[in-house]
């Protein structure tokens, strides 16, 4: 008889445990909720047109599509641009200074396609050398970098986030050969007083293919010294660097974020 009681104890533990998982798991699956419970109708995405080959989208804020819209550019000094302007296209005129838009922007959706001159017309390492500055301060490196025919250190190629970022890949075309680049830009944020809440991001497409992910901003350009974040406004031109090479430029255009 105390074997039998003492077995009645021992057993009594695991019956119950068996008893409370399988509680459990039938009061789990009581509680999950209806495919529609999960299906988020508040806010229906706009219908947006893509772009047919060279096309912008529909959405999309033109600036650089033909040669009226060289008006929409402007010297620092707010003077008529200077570059050589035909074909729906900008060349860059050595000593003619950077180019900004009229516009400002923040976040951006950025395409612009770009050429690298003739070699022989740029000497040591100013071989199609220009950028593209995000907001007029963070620079997305442009640079002959074809099959790495002219050295510079790898976050000043093509592609770089110039002193910052090396690209993950080289995917640059040879000289006078058109290039594309897709941009995804965050502009960063500041609290009120000034001071930085989030950095700026950057994911980058070069000739299609991903070479920057999301990678984070650690300031604004500097050629010497280390970059800082300061306090600036939430839009800013968007600026095209003369850098003494005759680097040429089409089919630009943004989506606001």
């Amino acid at each position: 008889m105390k074997y039998k009681i003492l077995s009645r104890y021992l057993l009594f533990p695991f019956v119950l445990g068996a008893g409370t998982e399988a509680f459990a798991q039938t009061a789990k699956k009581d509680t999950v909720p209806p495919p529609s419970a999960t299906e988020d109708w508040s806010i229906k995405p706009p219908l947006v047109t893509p772009g047919q080959l060279e096309a912008p989208p529909s959405d999309a804020i033109v600036l650089l599509g033909s040669d009226d819209d060289a008006g929409k550019w402007q010297h620092a000094d707010g003077s008529a641009i200077k570059w050589k302007v035909g074909n729906g296209e900008m060349t860059i005129v050595p000593k003619a200074t950077d180019i900004e838009t009229k516009q400002k922007f923040g976040s951006i959706q950025l395409h612009l396609e770009w050429k690298t001159p003739d070699p022989a017309q740029d000497k040591g390492m100013n071989r199609g050398n220009s950028g593209v500055l995000l907001m007029g301060l963070y620079e997305l490196q442009i640079y002959e970098s074809y099959q790495y025919l002219t050295k510079i250190y790898y976050n000043g190629q093509a592609g770089s986030i110039y002193k910052q970022h090396a690209p993950l890949v080289n995917v640059a075309n040879a000289p006078q050969t058109w290039q594309t680049y897709d941009i995804v830009f965050e502009a960063p944020v500041f609290n009120p007083d000034k001071t930085l809440k989030t950095p700026a991001y950057m994911t980058v497409f070069h000739n299609n293919v991903l070479i920057l992910n999301h990678v984070e901003l650690s300031g604004p350009m500097v050629y010497q010294g280390y970059p800082e974040y300061k306090y600036h406004e939430s839009k800013l031109p968007l600026r095209l660097q003369e850098h003494g090479s005759r680097v040429s430029f089409r089919n630009i255009w943004v989506r606001e974020l």
